[in-house]
């Protein structure tokens, strides 16, 4: 470990050594003595750039934090908070209930219910009686991550959870008292998801120091508090707009960019797509020297401006940083002349398809040729993307790239540390990352009434991708459509039909000969003994013979 400076903050870093000069973030991440984060599926800067960057955080989620009483608290539209990138909000709606401060930092999953403040009457077994449910618990920040308290608290019956922030902004000034030896912070930290908050259910808030302290004052006072989390449902119309953040070489997401331009396609103009780039800021990273080198060897580009992750976590050879930066930058260019206009951007998938069949490979990443032969295939004009990367600031020396700074400030916006992530009317899209489960999202946020035809057709069906892209609603093999079943049972009906009628014409035949038979047998028309049948005048009385 090594500390270094960096805005007024003591930011102690891990680093991986190479035995290259310079090369000392191959895996970088902010080790916060009050919170460890952790590194979210290997992306290794997320944390300390997060944590780092200069520009103020605008949250892509609106919510409202706000206490009613005592009513002296009341702050007119509400407090400062962060939201946390994990649990479920309930979207429209609210949480008011009274508040109970758990008096720690809540990191032992053993939660004492009995403790914490206000003081409440003693039980029966002469301990003080647990927290009411329901509640939202107030807990320190520190000691583990932001996804293992809300968890502990949840298991202790907890609707919500505020985390009390224990050091204080820079920007508060005199109004908030950091403990000795503890530097304020530019800014608060993103309540991120650690990797292993899939189970957590209740929500929850960062409530800033100077903010959290009267709080836990009047609590500490066995003064009742009474606090209000609500959260804005996304403002539906007749246009929906969905972004995905990714990188180039990220795997889970691969399936869903190669089958969702047909569903872009379909919706045309009535959803606008928005591809973002992941990228690190090398600058804030530490990877630009004071005399404006890059110390990061070749994971960035510009002199150490923009980074990113080595993708096989090997220096000397296969895909670098470098490398995914410079394919983040093509595959910008490639909206901006090709989407951006009409949020559908054929061509960027077709681009994207193309690559990833030719060259998403160690061999090909930066082979000139295939990636002229992938944007060739996409219909994508060479020259004009070579010129887009050229005229945005390129990749060389110590240059702004206008794109890539335009990455890194949509990243500190969106709040986005794990990825891939999906975001519909700027709501995050929880679940898998696939094509039914974005289809729907996107179809479920029109207003109602104003959804496309393509959404009335696909939304429902069993097989969204083959709907879209048939245009029609085939059912699976397991289950029988109406015409289909109503076209079979009228098939047979002219079948057995037209076999009875042949058995029925069958048996009266059979029945004619049989009637005939009998006729033949009983009543035979003998010619010989009709002749020698007569009455003679030697029969004396006339006797029949």
């Amino acid at each position: 470990l090594r500390k270094k400076k960096l805005s007024g903050i003591q930011a102690p870093f891990t680093k991986s050594l190479s035995k290259h000069r310079g090369a000392c973030i191959l895996s970088l991440v902010r080790i916060d003595q009050r919170d460890i984060m952790a590194s979210y599926r290997g992306t290794a800067l997320t944390a300390v750039l997060a944590a780092l960057s200069k520009s103020p955080l605008v949250y892509a989620f609106s919510s409202k934090l706000q206490v009613h009483i005592p009513t002296h608290l009341n702050k007119a539209g509400g407090y400062d908070h962060r939201e946390a990138l994990f649990g479920l909000p309930p979207r429209g709606g609210s949480i008011q209930q009274n508040v109970y401060y758990a008096d720690s930092n809540l990191c032992d999953p053993n939660v004492d219910t009995h403790a914490g403040y206000p003081i409440r009457p003693q039980g029966e077994d002469g301990q003080m009686m647990p927290w009411p449910s329901p509640y939202i618990l107030m807990v320190d920040r520190g000691g583990c991550t932001f996804v293992n308290k809300v968890r502990n608290a949840q298991r202790s019956g907890a609707a919500a959870v505020i985390i009390a922030d224990n050091t204080c902004l820079c920007s508060a000034g005199d109004s908030c008292f950091s403990d000795p030896g503890v530097d304020c912070e530019t800014r608060e930290p993103i309540m991120a998801d650690d990797g292993s908050g899939s189970d957590i259910s209740i929500p929850s808030f960062l409530m800033y120091k100077q903010d959290a302290d009267p709080i836990k004052a009047e609590l500490q006072a066995n003064h009742m508090v009474r606090i209000e989390m609500a959260w804005a449902l996304p403002s539906p119309d007749d246009r929906v707009e969905y972004e995905l953040w990714t990188t180039p070489t990220d795997i889970i997401s691969r399936d869903f960019q190669r089958q969702f331009k047909d569903a872009a396609v379909a919706l045309g103009d009535r959803a606008y797509f928005t591809p973002n780039m992941y990228v690190y800021d090398g600058i804030m990273s530490g990877c630009q020297g004071e005399d404006g080198e890059n110390q990061c060897y070749n994971l960035c580009t510009n002199n150490g401006r923009y980074c990113a992750t080595d993708p096989d976590n090997d220096l000397d050879r296969g895909i670098s940083g470098a490398d995914v930066v410079t394919e983040t930058l093509r595959r910008m260019c490639i909206w901006n002349e090709y989407g951006k206009g009409n949020g559908v951007g054929a061509q960027w998938w077709d681009y994207v398809s193309e690559f990833m069949f030719r060259c998403d490979t160690e061999d090909y990443f930066t082979n000139d040729d295939c990636i002229t032969d992938a944007m060739t295939h996409a219909s994508v004009n060479v020259g004009k993307i070579q010129q887009c990367m050229s005229d945005s600031g390129g990749l060389e020396d110590d240059v702004v790239n206008t794109i890539l700074d335009a990455q890194l400030a949509a990243k500190d916006q969106s709040g986005v540390v794990i990825l891939p992530a999906m975001f519909v009317n700027k709501a995050a899209l929880r679940g898998a990352l696939e094509f039914a489960t974005v289809f729907k999202a996107i179809c479920a946020g029109y207003l109602a009434g104003t959804e496309p035809s393509i959404c009335k057709k696909c939304a429902n069906c069993r097989d969204e991708h083959k709907c879209v892209t048939t245009n029609h609603c085939s059912s699976d093999d397991s289950s029988v459509s109406t015409n289909t079943f109503a076209g079979t049972i009228f098939g047979l009906t002219l079948f057995f039909g037209f076999v009875g009628f042949l058995q029925w014409r069958r048996s009266q035949k059979q029945m004619r000969d049989q009637v005939k038979g009998i006729l033949a047998e009983y009543m035979p028309l003998d010619e010989d003994k009709v002749d020698g049948t007569a009455l003679t005048d030697d029969d004396g009385e006339g006797e029949f013979t």
